[in-house]
């Protein structure tokens, strides 16, 4: 079914570290969310969304914690489902978070904003405290970095909606073609006694 058994160990390893909806229900913030199980459900159209908002919020938030509380939240008015956006927002992570800050900051320079790289990358190499980026920030950065985490945001959740909406047709097309070919089952008389 999974190709690999690391690939299944892990999956099963997920499965039972992952929180079910059931026992979300009776916690006090995520009750709400919980007794909607619509949210929680794998649909043709709740995949795609999950995904998309799950993306758009993972990486322009870029702040842990918060990134899932938004997520969850926005899957609401999304009819979206909460876990795979739950999920999608650890695309954003320590690893990938400087690259995701550079190339914003690169999309908002082309679009006439001005943050200037060198300094971004002095920060960064420095280590810098929070005074120091906060001061780099105020400076012209901000507008360069919020129009182009924006624009990146909006872009991969639009190609990860249609590929998640595309990955979804065909899970459900190879189950229907496997189920379709499967000779029916005969019933075979039994004598009766």
């Amino acid at each position: 079914m999974y190709g690999t058994g690391v690939i299944k160990r892990l999956h099963l390893w997920a499965h039972r570290q992952m929180p079910k909806r059931e026992d979300l229900a009776d916690n006090r913030w995520a009750g709400p969310l919980a007794r909607r199980p619509e949210l929680w459900r794998f649909t043709r159209r709740s995949v795609p969304r999950g995904v998309a908002v799950g993306l758009l919020v993972g990486i322009f938030a870029l702040i842990p914690g918060i990134q899932i509380v938004c997520a969850s939240l926005m899957c609401v008015p999304f009819r979206a489902n909460i876990p795979l956006a739950a999920g999608m927002t650890f695309l954003s992570n320590p690893g990938t978070t400087p690259f995701l800050l550079a190339a914003s900051i690169y999309v908002g320079n082309r679009l006439g904003f001005h943050a200037d790289l060198a300094a971004f990358k002095a920060l960064y190499s420095s280590g810098a405290g929070v005074s120091q980026w906060l001061g780099w920030l105020a400076s012209d950065a901000a507008p360069a970095l919020v129009v182009g985490l924006l624009l990146i945001a909006a872009v991969s959740a639009a190609v990860g909606y249609l590929i998640a909406a595309v990955l979804w047709r065909q899970i459900v097309a190879r189950k229907r073609k496997r189920r379709t070919a499967r000779p029916p089952l005969l019933l075979e008389s039994v004598p009766a006694e």
